[in-house]
């Protein structure tokens, strides 16, 4: 664990459908990119980059060969690194100019970066759960979980047209709805049920915003108000 708490150590878990949206608008990626870069130096900021649904392609055809699912999570942890050198190339300034493959890596390279970047790291483990474990050996003050939906729901909106977004409730309630979820490799729900475990017991403060809405991304970074779901105890 990082011993200099002069700076706030914040961990972003950047779905790769943000980095890649399926317009492939470039553009969103810069301004992202400027984003971090202006909000770094009062705070660390770690970004655990998914697959998006590039890794979601290659596991499907994986899969369609007949690979095991401990393979298919190899092929989504590399297309998360390389997802994560993409956003190395668009930042600029006192950046970690390699994705960390492991969390003593990314905590070294901590000491010495303002912005550090991850993919996956094990077979079994999302990058949710990736950015949650590494907030935990931080002792990070938040986790931030940018994702492709505005919060956590009490249903599949897409689904149940009754379903009600929570602005904010309990790690319990949150391991309660996100335990209903997918499973197997390339999963694609709000939240990972290992990632919500985590936080409840290193009871990290979670926020989960749409992070396509790069204004309420930022306003999570600041810690203001933002649109979206506030994870506490």
């Amino acid at each position: 664990m990082k011993m200099n708490r002069e700076t706030e150590d914040l961990v972003i878990s950047i779905g790769g459908s943000i980095l890649l949206p399926e317009d492939e608008d470039i553009e969103r990626l810069s301004s992202l990119a400027k984003i971090l870069e202006k909000n770094r130096g009062k705070r660390n900021i770690y970004l655990v980059v998914g697959g998006g649904r590039i890794a979601r392609e290659y596991i499907n055809w994986g899969r369609e060969l007949g690979a095991d699912e401990a393979t298919l999570d190899e092929l989504g942890i590399e297309t998360s690194r390389l997802n994560a050198r993409l956003l190395i190339l668009a930042l600029e300034g006192d950046v970690y100019p390699v994705p960390a493959k492991n969390f003593n890596e990314a905590i070294s390279a901590g000491n010495n970066h303002s912005i550090v970047t991850m993919g996956g790291t094990h077979p079994g483990h999302t990058t949710d759960a990736v950015a949650a474990m590494l907030a935990e050996k931080l002792g990070a003050d938040r986790l931030i979980n940018a994702t492709s939906v505005d919060g956590v729901y009490t249903a599949d909106p897409k689904k149940d047209g009754e379903a009600e977004r929570l602005k904010q409730l309990t790690y319990e309630e949150l391991i309660e709805i996100v335990s209903e979820g997918e499973s197997g490799a390339g999963p694609n729900v709000v939240f990972d049920p290992l990632a919500a475990r985590i936080i409840k017991r290193a009871n990290i403060m979670t926020y989960i915003v749409d992070g396509r809405d790069l204004s309420t991304l930022k306003s999570a970074i600041q810690d203001e108000e933002f649109d979206g779901s506030k994870i506490t105890r």
